[in-house]
């Protein structure tokens, strides 16, 4: 019996587009305000708006400025406004967007503009810092042990656990960019996230500074910071969960 082999099937090409991506540039050596450059790049649907961002600065221009680390939806770096929606370059697949028109990409609104997609990031993690966001225990654990927590108990902070800190909700917020001094949905999160963790003994603290005037109540539930997160908090419901324990006096 003689056996015959098969021919390989053909392989299908993968077809390729010429896209235009109009990047919002600043260069505060040379320029007063910012400029829109157009770039026309060869992508492939499931190339990321990332992607074309490496190959623009690779291959075109090697002034693009712009923050990315792990490229992998997990470090939160390179958060920008993509077609006026925050998102993160790495997670913003071509194929998801209308390539038929320009691809417009800026900066992050609300902080302050560094250079080209990079902002100053220092007020945002400022109000992060100020909330306390780490485990505060008045007693210590056994020796040997671990907290013991029931697995209720961890469910009801596991979705603000997800925080990547890419402040796309907190520059999503309308109030944010018009009140400098509003802590943010992202500051918020990551408050919510120790007040109702059973093993903190520190929530009224908490609480006490996001009742401040600058807190939880400055929130007009807008969504923009739920639709806005790459990880799918659910940050308004955070929000509205705070400021129900504000008005009880404690989780």
């Amino acid at each position: 019996m003689s056996i015959v082999a098969e021919a390989p099937a053909a392989e299908t090409a993968i077809q390729s587009y010429l896209v235009t991506f109009i990047v919002r540039r600043f260069d505060p050596e040379t320029d007063s305000e910012p400029r829109w450059v157009d770039y026309d790049v060869e992508m492939y649907p499931t190339d990321r708006v990332l992607d074309a961002l490496h190959k623009i600065k690779w291959e075109t221009d090697g002034s693009l400025t712009f923050r990315r680390s792990c490229a992998h939806g997990i470090c939160g770096s390179d958060a920008m406004r993509i077609n006026g929606r925050n998102r993160l370059a790495c997670k913003t697949l071509i194929k998801d967007l209308d390539i038929s028109k320009p691809i417009y990409v800026e900066a992050i609104k609300g902080l302050p503009l560094e250079k080209d997609l990079v902002v100053d990031m220092d007020p945002f993690f400022a109000a992060y810092r100020e909330v306390q966001p780490f485990l505060q225990a008045s007693s210590a654990p056994e020796p040997g042990k671990e907290r013991r927590q029931t697995i209720a108990d961890r469910a009801r902070f596991d979705d603000t656990t997800k925080c990547i800190l890419c402040a796309a909700c907190t520059s999503s917020c309308p109030v944010f960019w018009t009140d400098g001094q509003y802590f943010g949905p992202a500051a918020i999160v990551n408050a919510h996230r120790f007040i109702f963790d059973s093993r903190d003994d520190e929530a009224q603290v908490r609480l006490d500074i996001l009742n401040d005037k600058e807190g939880v109540w400055r929130c007009r539930t807008t969504f923009n910071c739920t639709e806005a997160c790459p990880r799918g908090i659910e940050v308004t419901k955070a929000i509205a969960e705070v400021k129900q324990a504000v008005l009880k006096g404690g989780r």
